[in-house]
């Protein structure tokens, strides 16, 4: 089975981190978020992965210079306006000749999903599309999908009262599709999410498979320090050492719950606690870091702290002493 992975978008909720720097090619412990997900993908069956994309398409190329991913073949197909979702899908499809059964997928989303059964339902019920939903707990942040007790989607509602929500299934961002959906999707920018979705549900032959597995949508500064500290304590495989081989860690430094990436320094007496540490980020002598990313480059001077959120971006600097406190600093423009 081919699988479709939108990766197009230009991340804004994740700036400075995404400033020049598709947010799937942002690192997962040592490899790169789309890495984890190709790689989930490359042990359940996908054969070849086709990247929809759109910001920075030649950040992916130069990284994957031989068209593999994971093992797995891979192709490119760029927009060649922004498309939307669905759009996005439709292109991406008709240029790589997917003639069968398919999956699309969001790239900033990393789950524990085991795509068999929802194959296997979405064959059972003769279906044209068949979509992930995972539960939250809070519907009202969401737009959620109710089904019958066959499965049928009854239609979505978006972000509706937490009390008199008529579902707390979400749409999950992974979808069995069939070929002949590409006919319904009109040239142009289109969501698969507000118009193509409604109008396949009203044939009757969109359905829902409700699987609550790991799943973390990764497009805020906190869900995505959360996979990559999820990563280290095994919620979504196996738990891993994810302070990098290559990583130069002096005597006297600390690492607590924290992903250290290769490439990056810790001087004596730094402490890093529930943080990333991106490649080639140098953190001086007796700083800390807690709760917080440290972006590719970046360089945190002598007994400076990084505290409660905060973000430095790729390249930036934070002065020996100086204080952040949930607070996003980006490399000065030069």
């Amino acid at each position: 089975m081919d699988a479709v992975i939108l990766v197009g978008g230009f991340g804004t909720r994740l700036r400075p981190l995404t400033l020049n720097t598709p947010k799937q090619m942002l690192p997962v412990g040592n490899k790169t978020m789309i890495e984890a997900v190709v790689d989930r993908l490359a042990v359940q069956g996908i054969t070849r992965v086709i990247l929809g994309l759109g910001y920075r398409p030649d950040v992916f190329m130069d990284a994957f210079p031989d068209n593999l991913i994971g093992g797995l073949p891979v192709e490119y197909v760029v927009d060649p306006e922004p498309l939307d979702t669905a759009g996005a899908v439709r292109y991406a499809v008709q240029q790589c000749n997917v003639e069968r059964t398919f999956l699309a997928l969001n790239g900033d989303v990393i789950t524990t999903l085991d795509v068999a059964p929802q194959v296997q339902l979405h064959r059972d019920r003769g279906a044209l599309g068949t979509l992930h939903l995972v539960p939250v707990d809070d519907p009202s942040r969401y737009g959620v999908v109710p089904t019958d007790e066959h499965d049928k989607v009854l239609g979505f509602v978006e972000k509706p009262d937490r009390a008199t929500a008529p579902s707390r299934w979400i749409n999950a961002g992974t979808y069995v599709l069939e070929p002949e959906v590409i006919d319904l999707i009109p040239d142009g920018r289109v969501s698969i999410e507000r118009e193509t979705f409604p109008l396949l549900a009203a044939t009757g032959r969109l359905f829902g498979y409700q699987h609550d597995c790991y799943w973390v949508d990764a497009g805020t500064h906190q869900t995505y320090l959360d996979i990559n500290l999820d990563l280290l304590n095994g919620k979504w495989g196996t738990a891993v050492q994810m302070v990098s081989t290559d990583a130069t860690v002096a005597p006297g430094a600390t690492v607590t719950e924290s992903v250290v990436c290769h490439g990056s320094e810790l001087s004596s007496g730094a402490s890093v606690v529930r943080s990333l540490v991106s490649p080639a980020a140098k953190v001086g002598p007796d700083a800390v870091i807690e709760d917080s990313i440290i972006g590719t480059g970046a360089i945190v001077g002598r007994g400076a702290r990084v505290v409660a959120g905060s973000v430095v971006g790729p390249n930036a600097t934070v002065e020996p002493g100086q204080v952040l406190d949930g607070t996003t600093l980006a490399a000065e423009e030069p």
